[in-house]
């Protein structure tokens, strides 16, 4: 059963499992699906009720908080019992753009480490991307109304016009990101 588990599942059978988790929820707790709103929550109970934005009842939605802390829970269960590949496969047309336009070498492990290391919060380049990256996507994830998978899966399954046009700019930004800004960083 664990080989099973192990291996990579294919899209028509994750697809519709993460797509029926929808339906569930709203059928049977008549709960949306979302992760973003959790910060929220979290920052609600946490800081003082002072701040408008934060002065609700956030214990209604705590059923949201279980949901992250089990995603949590799950994802380093199975991480520790089904462990991970020693090297992530990735096309060779990827690690020579990799090699060739970002000067990485090490394809080990989960992650790049060139890119992902504690090396990189000492420099500058690396504190521009994690703080302002960072701030840009908890912005966006707020004014957006939700993040790229909340609006995907749930939005869109919820036949919301404004998830789908949220998600149309997802996709035209990405290509934007990768095609024009991103050769002009690197």
């Amino acid at each position: 059963m664990l080989d099973f588990l192990r291996q990579p599942w294919p899209w028509y059978v994750a697809g519709p499992l993460i797509g029926l988790t929808v339906p569930a929820l709203l059928l049977l707790g008549n709960k949306a699906l979302g992760i973003s709103s959790s910060l929220r929550h979290v920052c609600a109970a946490c800081l003082p009720a002072g701040i408008p934005f934060l002065n609700y009842n956030w214990r209604a939605e705590i059923w949201n908080l279980f949901f992250v802390l089990g995603i949590g829970i799950g994802g380093f269960l199975g991480y520790q019992v089904l462990g991970h590949p020693d090297t992530i496969a990735i096309s060779d047309d990827t690690v020579r753009d990799l090699k060739a336009q970002m000067g990485l070498t090490d394809f080990s492990g989960l992650l790049p480490r060139e890119l992902f290391s504690l090396e990189n919060l000492t420099n500058w380049k690396g504190w521009v991307f994690l703080v302002l990256g960072g701030f840009l996507v908890g912005f966006g994830t707020r004014y957006a109304g939700g993040c790229t998978s909340g609006h995907a899966i749930s939005g869109l399954s919820n036949l919301q016009w404004v998830s789908l046009v949220a998600v149309i700019g997802f996709f035209v930004g990405g290509l934007l990101m990768t095609w024009v800004f991103y050769p002009l960083l690197f």
